[in-house]
């Protein structure tokens, strides 16, 4: 919408619809938050470079899950800020681009939900394998991990595993809404 048809709402929808700027901060904020992780991520990977020569097979499996898992949360933060302020901020008049990421031509917040939901769900499976390399560290009298005070328990490992089920089965309802409400609306416009 262009500034002179938003002048030309009456002042209460364009109130309204002028309120979408306060997500800005927000947005800010994430990318803030971005900056954090790949100072964590520098400081992961100085923290593996240092000790290459030190650690075993499983540790430096375990530090290199953990430089995964950074990028992975990474790439869910620039789905949230990309995607988000183009879905409910503003346009970022990207076409053309090269660099403008592909899935960025069709999102909307259907496929933005679909893409989060993936995304978790990778999260978590690089926290559930860190964690039965872990287990099967500690069945073998190996640390566990380098993280002070790591402890895993049967009941914990249980729980990770039923709630990672869970984001599963909930991207898939996800998915399936999504894919249903698509159909229906292609059948409303006679596609």
């Amino acid at each position: 919408m262009s500034l002179t048809s938003e002048r030309s709402l009456n002042p209460l929808p364009s109130l309204i619809f002028s309120s979408r700027w306060l997500q800005l901060p927000l947005y800010l904020g994430l990318i803030v938050a971005q900056g954090v992780y790949v100072v964590l991520f520098l400081k992961e990977l100085w923290h593996l470079f240092s000790h290459a020569t030190t650690f075993g097979e499983q540790q430096i499996m375990l530090a290199v899950l953990g430089l995964i898992d950074v990028v992975m949360i990474s790439n869910l933060l620039v789905m949230v800020i990309v995607g988000g302020y183009e879905t409910f901020v503003s346009r970022l008049n990207l076409e053309g681009h090269p660099d403008q990421p592909e899935w960025l031509g069709h999102v909307n917040a259907s496929v933005l939900k679909v893409k989060l939901a993936m995304a978790i769900i990778g999260i978590s499976s690089i926290h559930l394998l860190k964690t039965f390399i872990a287990v099967g560290a500690l069945g073998a009298g190996l640390p566990a991990d380098s993280t002070p005070g790591a402890a895993y328990t049967e009941a914990g490992v249980m729980w990770q595993t039923i709630i990672h089920c869970v984001f599963i089965l909930s991207a898939i309802g996800i998915a399936y809404t999504d894919r249903v409400m698509t159909q229906q609306l292609k059948a409303k416009n006679g596609h």
